[in-house]
């Protein structure tokens, strides 16, 4: 059966490739999953790693638990296999490559996107309505602004 292993306080630049050909020395490494920031793609500093055996994942907890990498103190602890549909959901997105999305670029294609004419008399009535109710507010206070 596989053995799973949560690696936490990872250091920055320890990422999917490296980790795989480092812990490929204990045994194989079947799946690999570092948590990365939607947004920004970053590492969130902790990963889960499949090995092909539960011995094998046993081995490198207890190894590398405590260990000095890159200044970072690693913690490990192997991960019990009582809950299936838990550790499927640890493991989405494993041996993936990530890619960011491009938010810059989708918010250009989305205001840049043709719109229907009755949504563009929306919006003008809508700002309308907002100058004409700061044009009273500022009469109220003595100000006249055209």
């Amino acid at each position: 059966t596989p053995g799973i292993v949560y690696l936490g306080r990872i250091p920055h630049g320890f990422y999917e490739h490296e980790m795989r050909s480092y812990f490929s020395q204990f045994g194989t490494v079947s799946r690999l999953r570092l948590s990365r920031n939607k947004k920004t793609g970053k590492s969130k500093h902790y990963a889960f790693i499949e090995f092909a055996d539960e011995d094998v994942a046993a081995i490198v907890a207890e190894t590398m638990n405590n260990y000095l990498l890159f200044g970072h103190i690693l913690k490990c602890k192997v991960v019990p296999r009582d809950n299936l549909e838990y550790i499927e959901k640890l493991m989405k997105g494993a041996n993936k490559r990530f890619k960011p999305r491009p938010a810059a670029k989708l918010a250009k294609v989305e205001l840049e996107k043709k719109k229907p004419e009755e949504n563009w008399e929306k919006v003008v009535q809508a700002t309308n309505e907002k100058r004409k109710a700061m044009k009273q507010k500022w009469e109220a206070q003595g100000i006249e602004y055209d």
